[in-house]
């Protein structure tokens, strides 16, 4: 048990350690979780965990030695996706310092809204909780998708963490252990995701201010201008 077991929990808690953080994928699914159709929710988490599922993988099977004998093409790779990261914080920018028509989230005429206490037309003394999707226009879901993969495929650290680094340390483990501790750390993936991508959607109430949406724009600006500049820089 402990030669499947422990292994596997090593792997799910190494990779959570690394995908954990602010980052641009995160900042980038977080938005999506709250303002997205649940569908469109899907495919992004989906899209970013099997993504971690393949690149783990194929760091056990010995695929980070190949990545680190071809420096050029993560230097590609590094200033497409710099340039891709300063495109999306200077959109995201914008949207903090010149918000358009629907940023918030408010009901459709067709949402019926529930009242807890007070007067059940909406009195002193009354909380209004909005069930349904709410009239702010939602990420299409061929953009988002494109969006995702580049964010995800054109970070030259995703193949340095993960296939290098993930791939190292589950290549440590004696025999099928390393299976176990990739699957543990694949397992992390698809927890985080699936809880950032859906938990997103317990902040809709605060985001029915538009303010709140110039203010999240705002820091994701600063973390995409910022990561994008230190892979231009070489950081």
């Amino acid at each position: 048990m402990n030669e499947t077991l422990l292994p596997a929990l090593l792997g799910m808690g190494t990779g959570l350690a690394l995908i954990v953080a602010i980052g641009a994928q995160n900042a980038y699914l977080l938005r999506l979780g709250i303002d997205g159709a649940p569908r469109t929710v899907l495919t992004v988490v989906l899209i970013c965990a099997l993504s971690d599922a393949v690149l783990i993988l194929a760091g056990v099977v010995g695929i980070g030695g190949l990545i680190r004998a071809m420096p050029e093409a993560l230097t590609v790779i590094r200033f497409l996706g710099a340039g891709f990261l300063v495109v999306y914080g200077l959109m995201a920018a914008r949207r903090a310092l010149r918000p358009g028509p629907g940023q918030a989230l408010v009901p459709t005429a067709e949402e019926e809204p529930e009242r807890l206490g007070g007067d059940p037309e909406g009195g002193p003394g009354t909380t209004t909780i909005v069930r349904g999707t709410g009239t702010r226009t939602s990420t299409a879901l061929g953009a988002a998708v494109l969006t995702t993969l580049a964010l995800t495929w054109l970070n030259p650290h995703v193949y340095l963490d993960t296939v290098v680094f993930l791939g190292s340390v589950a290549n440590q483990q004696v025999g099928e252990a390393r299976w176990w501790w990739a699957g543990g750390a694949v397992t992390g993936s698809f927890v985080w995701f699936f809880a950032l991508g859906f938990g997103a959607r317990l902040l809709r109430p605060v985001f029915a201010r538009p303010a709140a949406w110039r203010v999240l724009d705002g820091l994701i600006a600063v973390v995409m201008i910022a990561l994008g500049a230190s892979l231009a820089f070489g950081a």
